[in-house]
């Protein structure tokens, strides 16, 4: 299989790294870096060899790949161009934009807009990755097949962000003043964590419901004392991070909720609890690396994408389960 990147910055080469570990053939890389632009992709992402591909800031050049996967930008607002120009060539794409793994809820018109233009030229398209795409969601609605009947799903993720990318913890502002970050947050100066209602509506769309409401809210989480871990040191009443989530409602009752906890020195673990009629089954995880694990997962959808139809998919049509959820 044929690969193009599109977007060469932490995500793109530890997804292209990946690849190239599963023997995929990479025939294109691009992004507007300066500082990339030209240099072997091999080289750029430090590998001790070349890899005969020089990055470019021409798209053009993608056409010669199979698939695209593309890991730009978080808001499809942003990248919708970007994305719509792969479909143009008649490629195929997978995406790590957290927005467009449920692009209805935000960007109706663009996901429309995308959905059409990928079934006339024939390609499929997909926003996905380990959160939102798998952890919070569609491992959800994996587990929740063994229920004839379900109440309430939850779940939760919880990440030391000390052992994370230096540009993730800068996304959830560690370190900083905490009625700095809240200003930040609420101005987009910061993203902290983008995906909160799309895995609600994700596991919904699985299981047919249409909630009333969607809910979602995230603040920073400011150390009561001096703490420390993966060598990352947070002052007391600095911020260490964020908590936040994502609830989806019928009526007034909560009926799906993900959370997402990353801050310094957390505890490090997935919790999916999900309440049936007659009886409530709770996974627990040991935690999960996010970047390894959102490359894994991308790239195992590539291998799939070829078998599925033409136009915008989600996660929801792709897995085969379809939970029951009962008011």
């Amino acid at each position: 299989m044929k690969i193009g990147i599109y977007g060469f910055g932490a995500m793109g080469k530890i997804i292209a790294k990946a690849a190239i570990e599963r023997r995929y053939e990479i025939v294109a890389v691009v992004d507007i870096d300066s500082n990339l632009v030209g240099r072997d992709a091999g080289l750029a992402m430090g590998l001790d060899e070349k890899l005969g591909i020089s990055v470019s800031s021409d798209t053009a050049v993608l056409a010669n790949a199979d698939i695209v996967v593309h890991a730009t930008g978080s808001y499809l607002d942003k990248v919708f161009n970007q994305i719509a120009l792969v479909v143009d060539m008649g490629v195929d794409i997978v995406s790590t934009c957290e927005t467009l793994a449920y692009p209805y809820y935000r960007y109706p018109v663009l996901a429309r807009k995308l959905d059409d233009l990928a079934k006339a030229r024939g390609v499929t398209v997909l926003g996905t990755g380990v959160n939102p795409g798998f952890l919070l969601d569609t491992l959800a609605m994996v587990l929740a097949a063994s229920f004839n009947s379900i109440r309430k799903i939850r779940a939760v993720r919880s990440i030391d962000a000390a052992k994370r990318r230096e540009s993730f913890r800068k996304k959830i502002g560690v370190g900083e003043n905490p009625e700095v970050v809240e200003d930040k947050l609420r101005r987009g100066v910061i993203t902290g964590h983008v995906g909160y209602a799309e895995s609600t509506l994700l596991i919904a769309d699985a299981a047919g419901v249409q909630p009333t409401k969607v809910v979602e809210e995230q603040s920073p989480v400011v150390a009561e004392h001096d703490v420390e871990s993966a060598g990352v040191k947070v002052l007391k009443n600095m911020n260490k991070g964020i908590k936040g989530y994502g609830s989806a409602y019928i009526g007034d009752k909560e009926i799906i909720r993900v959370e997402f906890h990353a801050y310094v020195a957390a505890d490090e673990y997935e919790e999916i609890v999900i309440e049936g009629k007659d009886y409530t089954v709770k996974w627990r995880s040991t935690g999960t690396p996010g970047d390894p694990a959102t490359a894994a997962v991308i790239l195992s959808l590539v291998e799939r994408i070829k078998e599925q139809k033409p136009g915008l998919l989600t996660m929801a049509d792709l897995v085969p389960f379809r939970p029951r959820i009962t008011l």
